[in-house]
């Protein structure tokens, strides 16, 4: 089972060792293959006021401590193309952002690296709809098909969050995981899909006590792997904490994924 876990935002290197080092039982787990999640910046942000995060180069050099001292392979946001080598250099993964998903040359400088490459399916997108920024991808990468074989093979995945629905709200149709596993490897993103996009005070809301309902749906539809925002205390996180778990609710949780999986 692929995990990608971590805060959403890099607020202090303080802050990130001392998550990072909580989150070690996955990376000594040999039935989990395990990346550290966190953003440099996070461009998406509802007002001008909203925390971003250190910028690329502060970030990337708190990345790479996680890496040097907890041996974690690390994901973490691009979103335009002059960062791609910069990130490539310190990140396994690189995760294209949700509303950037079909932006081709992001995605083929993405493709261009030796990195493992996870695009969020956009809001606005039918799970079918994902074949093509795959195709992308693999095109690049010297592939012509677009199924799950060929993307495993080319490190592709693709990742859910959800559906705008209506005004402030977001709903996963499952349907989405079943669609986009014909193309490539299906990555759950648990927590960013249960956010309330339209912006209250200027921050952008969300539910997290669904987190736990809506991963045991994708454990039991069959997805490959997780991908889950966690904090010591999202009540203070600078960024995404109104849909983020705790770090203590991430270990039962994961332990019930397992099980749905295991059936």
């Amino acid at each position: 089972m692929i995990l990608l876990a971590g805060p959403c935002v890099i607020e202090s290197e303080e802050n990130i060792l001392k998550i990072a080092k909580e989150l070690q039982t996955y990376h000594n787990d040999s039935e989990i293959e395990f990346y550290f999640k966190a953003s440099f910046d996070k461009a998406n942000r509802t007002s001008l006021e909203s925390f971003r995060g250190l910028g690329i180069d502060e970030g990337l050099r708190i990345l790479q401590k996680v890496k040097d001292e907890f041996g974690y392979k690390i994901v973490t946001d691009v979103h335009e193309t002059y960062q791609v080598e910069k990130v490539a250099e310190v990140a396994d993964m690189l995760q294209i952002p949700a509303f950037l998903c079909r932006q081709t040359d992001l995605l083929v400088a993405c493709a261009k690296t030796a990195c493992k490459i996870n695009i969020k399916k956009g809001q606005f997108l039918d799970g079918n709809a994902m074949k093509y920024p795959t195709l992308k991808v693999l095109q690049t990468r010297g592939c012509k098909e677009a199924t799950y074989e060929n993307a495993k093979k080319h490190g592709v995945y693709l990742c859910e969050r959800g559906n705008s629905f209506g005004y402030g709200n977001l709903v996963v149709d499952m349907r989405n995981l079943v669609f986009m596993k014909e193309f490539a490897p299906v990555i759950f993103d648990a927590t960013h899909s249960v956010q309330m996009p339209t912006a209250k005070d200027g921050k952008t809301g969300g539910d997290s006590s669904m987190v736990p309902y809506l991963s045991k749906a994708a454990a039991a539809v069959g997805v490959d792997g997780f991908f889950f925002e966690t904090h010591f205390d999202p009540s203070i996180a600078l960024s995404d904490g109104a849909n983020m778990i705790q770090l203590h609710q991430l270990n039962s949780l994961i332990d019930t994924i397992r099980k749905i999986r295991a059936i």
